[in-house]
């Protein structure tokens, strides 16, 4: 059963561009790449897929020339499939196994403009790192993630309810008993996470001990994925770490870890590594006195974020059971996975075709620590992000931020409902989106 993807129209809106590069999706492993680009391949005639994990002697056939056309002849040979432009979706997967493969679809581009060409791999950036001009501007990039909220209410086929959700707004909130069904299956989601299999599994069955042992195969796979990610760099090393940034999710990463048996440039090391890898995500300090945020940034202070919030639980070994009975929010979230939630929310509905790089501000003056969550940009306007459930009491940071950096606007993320107070616009944690889409300052 196949669970639509938001990346889906955007592929579709690919295959009928006249203007068309290879593509290259780039993601985490099992995020759900070549799940979507077998789903693209029902809309073509013939469907040539090569996964140079299972199968390297694919590999050969690069490595004699990067002639597209002397390679689409032997590959039609080999599986006895037409590939014929405009007709022939071509998919190299695991692409990161073969160099050459890589480097052959810039190629394609001058070549055979009008061959469908997509190429995905799990430990893709790594490969890349080594052959960074490997085709600029012969080739575009989407990024992919594990599903967002907004899919995961469309693959339980919420589609009223999401129509009805993105009309919302600080003006125009939910009604009542919609806001508490949302707030039911975000607490599911909090807990299965957006993990293609695990989303899968809960809409067949509906089974929460099901899902954790689904969540239990995908760490080891994860884990085993560690030895792939450098020779020079032992599995426990990266191990550590990765459960070093588990522990610290909310918090500006300590390198002085509890039980920590590595240096500060193993951790660093370590670190980059995971990053590449897509399984931890940085949001770095920035000073936000002006646009661009990464124009003013202290990679000396940074947190990090586990990439699943359904992973994030399962390794903690949070009380599920307390998120789903549980009305208050510091039950919820424990171990910060409702921080961690909202940072993956905005990397999720952000664009495709770029990264996003996530910022937090903090202020560390004696008498007086401030700390925001995250800060975005919007047009030229810098929007402080905090992840609370309190009332205004509870917003120092909020303030002394608007106050410090004469913004005009806050957004307070909680399980209220749509509101406004003063000159901060309050969000439900469910409706993270909603705030890319709004003009909090009009």
């Amino acid at each position: 059963m196949y669970l639509v993807r938001n990346i889906d129209s955007e592929l579709e809106i690919w295959k009928d561009s006249d203007q068309r590069k290879p593509l290259l999706l780039r993601g985490a492993r099992q995020v759900g790449k070549s799940s979507s680009v077998r789903n693209l391949a029902q809309k073509f005639e013939f469907f040539v897929e090569i996964n140079f994990e299972q199968n390297p002697k694919y590999g050969t056939i690069f490595e004699s020339g990067l002639n597209p056309n002397e390679i689409c002849e032997q590959l039609s040979l080999v599986m006895n499939i037409p590939i014929i432009e405009g007709k022939t979706l071509l998919f190299f997967d695991e692409i990161q196994v073969c160099i050459p493969a890589i480097s052959s679809l810039r190629y394609f581009y001058e070549k055979m403009p009008k061959l469908h060409v997509i190429a995905a791999g799990s430990l893709l950036e790594f490969a890349l790192s080594e052959i960074p001009s490997f085709g600029v501007g012969r080739i575009r990039s989407l990024f992919m993630y594990p599903f967002s909220f907004n899919e995961f209410l469309k693959a339980n086929k919420e589609h009223s309810l999401i129509n009805v959700l993105e009309k919302a707004s600080p003006q125009n909130g939910m009604p009542e008993i919609l806001h508490q069904k949302l707030k039911i299956y975000l607490k599911k989601f909090l807990v299965i996470g957006g993990m293609p299999e695990a989303v899968s599994h809960y809409v067949s069955n509906g089974d929460m001990l099901t899902i954790q042992r689904v969540l239990d195969d995908l760490i080891i796979s994860i884990e085993a994925d560690f030895a792939k990610y450098k020779a020079k760099v032992p599995t426990q090393r990266i191990r550590e770490v990765f459960n070093a940034v588990v522990s610290q999710v909310g918090n500006k990463f300590s390198y002085s870890y509890t039980n920590a048996t590595l240096n500060h440039n193993q951790i660093k090391q370590a670190l980059e590594l995971l990053v590449m890898a897509g399984l931890v995500l940085p949001v770095t300090h920035s000073a936000s006195n002006g646009i661009p945020l990464g124009a003013e940034i202290n990679p000396k202070k940074r947190k990090f974020l586990i990439f699943d919030t359904g992973i994030f639980q399962r390794i903690l070994g949070l009380n599920i059971g307390e998120i789903f009975i549980e009305e208050d929010f510091d039950v919820i979230n424990k171990g910060s996975i409702a921080e961690l939630f909202v940072g993956l929310e905005l990397i999720k509905n952000f664009s495709v075709y770029q990264k996003c790089d996530l910022y937090y501000w903090q202020r560390e003056a004696l008498g007086s620590q401030a700390e925001v969550d995250f800060v975005i940009q919007k047009q030229d306007n810098i929007i402080p992000i905090e992840v609370k459930a309190g009332t205004k009491g509870t917003m120092q940071s909020l303030y002394l931020f608007l106050k410090e950096k004469n913004a005009a606007c806050g957004i307070r993320v909680s399980l209220e409902n749509f509101s406004r107070i003063d000159k901060v616009n309050i969000f439900p944690l469910y409706a993270v989106k909603n705030i890319l889409n709004y003009n909090p300052v009009s």
